[in-house]
Formats: C-alpha cells, sequence, structure tokens
C-alpha cells in the first residue's frame, strides 16, 4: 500500500496515525520531493472512479494563486493530470494507494470502510 503525504500536513499526520493504529502496512512518499508523474496520476484517477477535479488540492495556495477554480473546467483530462504532475503541493492529499482502492484526502470512516471491506 502506498501513502503519499507531504509530512508538514496536518491531514496527513492524522492519516498517518491512524494507519498505524489500525496496524496497516504502508509505504510511505513524500508529495512535495517525489512528486506523482503523469502515468501514476492517469492510472490512480482511472482506478479510483473519482472525479478528476477530487485530486486537486483546492485549498493550496498553488491552486489558488494559479486560478484553477476558474481554468479547470475548460481543461481536457490529459491537460488537468499533466498540470498535477508539475508539482506536488496540487495533489490532493494523503493519497492511499493499494490494489483496486484509490483514496484522495483522508476522511476515516471512508477509509474504514474501503479498507476493511476490500
Amino acid at each position: 500500500m502506498k501513502f503519499i503525504c507531504y509530512p508538514k500536513c496536518t491531514t496527513c499526520q492524522k492519516a498517518r496515525k491512524w494507519l498505524d493504529e489500525q496496524g496497516i502496512a504502508y509505504e510511505a512518499r513524500d508529495i512535495k520531493t517525489d512528486n506523482p508523474s503523469f502515468e501514476e496520476l492517469k492510472a490512480w484517477f482511472a482506478a479510483s472512479g473519482l472525479p478528476l477535479r477530487k485530486f486537486f488540492n483546492t485549498s493550496g495556495l498553488l491552486y489558488k494563486s494559479l486560478k484553477l477554480k476558474e481554468k479547470l473546467p475548460s481543461m481536457s483530462e490529459e491537460e488537468q493530470l499533466k498540470l498535477l504532475a508539475t508539482d506536488g503541493m496540487l495533489v490532493k492529499r494523503p493519497l492511499l494507494i493499494s490494489d483496486g482502492l484509490v483514496l484522495a484526502g483522508f476522511k476515516e470512516n471512508e477509509w474504514r470502510h474501503a479498507i476493511h471491506s476490500g
């Protein structure tokens, strides 16, 4: 299981603590120093069943400074994925990735259900 996070992010810290408390093994990856590639993002998006906008960190400074709220609706999926691959700070975090499982953002109930029912 891959746990992609930004170590300074409090939500990521909560998610990591939750995973540890559940005894779930994972490989941690810093999204800022090891940004997901276009190919990874494309595969995760396809496997997630989520709308692509759920992969954007809409509360981030970079998202706001680039005015992505206005720009994303007119961009193709490929353009959006390429943009996400340019900077890990644009990507919603944490991401939890396993075979057939992609969770974006930490909501304890969602994670519990997805992990324990999968």
